[in-house]
């Protein structure tokens, strides 16, 4: 589902995020490396945008989740979790 053309977020991701949520917290209890996690879950999500939307809106998609990375958005998301060390 896209975005509404005002950019608000269809009502359905917050429970998209929770499943999402739920299959990371299943995958870490399993031991796999958060590496791997994190890789699967991008190569699934690339591979949906991909079957959902065309290349110009992916890059979009994609620019928005660089920006967050190098405006803080990420580090200030890791600072507030429990003490783990970077790669966790």
């Amino acid at each position: 589902m896209q975005l509404d053309p005002q950019g608000m977020a269809p009502d359905d991701l917050s429970h998209a995020g929770s499943v999402v949520d739920k299959a990371i917290e299943y995958m870490m209890d399993q031991k796999i490396a958060p590496i791997s996690v994190a890789s699967a879950l991008l190569g699934g999500a690339l591979g949906l945008l991909a079957r959902t939307m065309d290349d110009r809106a992916i890059a979009g998609v994609l620019r928005n989740a660089l920006m967050s990375v190098e405006s803080g958005e990420l580090r200030e998301m890791r600072e507030q979790m429990p003490d783990q060390p970077p790669g966790n």
